[in-house]
């Protein structure tokens, strides 16, 4: 009986493990979310000018509270405004150096004309009209590395926190430049962008979520964010095919 004779097995080379993200790397932004998505348990990770950054752990009263906070005042804003989408520690890919993971974000819903956009993977694409930082630990780079990013990369208006100093600094992009406003005569931040997002800076850092609350709620109901709502009504129908 003649013998049968089987081809040899190949041996698969063993796949490699995918490195761990490190404070200080170098990368692609390919290769930096390629890393990120095998660290499912990491929170926060950031690509800056092709840099890897990666917080120390988040404090209560110098991060977490303050970032709440916020989150609240543009969810008031969004909830009373169709058409503009507020997130949270979402990552943004700017460039092909620079993946940010905001603290907050507003923008223009893109389907009513936005700048930035949703990828098929549901990250955002392209600067959102807002930014927000809560910069306790992180001012240096908040305050420049970020800030230069951002401007660059078309953000149209950036807020930072400076939770240390108990101040907030709003800068609007203008001539491709971020130029630093000031609050009204009655301290309340008005965004140039999206009418009606008002911002009683002195309440925040204060703590006084209600009063902060009962300012936006105010820009809600001021005219111009009446027109605002029509503008966007009217461009959700334009862009319609």
């Amino acid at each position: 009986m003649a013998s049968v004779t089987r081809p040899k097995t190949q041996k698969q080379p063993a796949l490699e493990p995918t490195p761990p993200l490190e404070n200080g790397d170098r990368l692609t932004r390919a290769e930096f979310e390629r890393r990120y998505t095998a660290m499912p348990e990491l929170k926060k990770a950031e690509l800056i000018e092709g840099v890897v950054y990666m917080p120390s752990p988040v404090s209560f009263r110098r991060h977490g509270r303050p970032h709440i906070h916020v989150a609240g005042w543009l969810t008031t804003y969004e909830a009373g405004t169709p058409g503009v989408l507020a997130a949270d520690n979402a990552s943004a890919r700017l460039d092909l150096d620079n993946e940010p993971q905001p603290d907050a974000l507003l923008m223009i819903d893109p389907e009513r004309g936005g700048q930035a956009r949703i990828s098929d993977d549901d990250c955002v694409e392209g600067a959102p009209e807002l930014v927000v930082e809560v910069a306790s630990s992180s001012v240096s780079i908040d305050l420049h590395k970020k800030f230069h990013v951002y401007r660059r990369s078309g953000v149209r208006e950036y807020v930072v926190w400076r939770v240390g100093d108990r101040r907030i600094d709003w800068y609007v992009l203008r001539d491709g430049e971020f130029i630093q406003i000031d609050p009204d005569e009655q301290g309340h931040y008005r965004s140039a962008i999206f009418s009606g997002l008002w911002l009683d800076a002195t309440a925040l850092v204060e703590g006084d979520l209600a009063k902060v609350l009962d300012v936006v709620r105010q820009g809600l109901a001021a005219p111009e964010h009446q027109k605002f709502l029509s503008d966007l009504a009217a461009r959700s129908s334009n862009l319609r095919p």
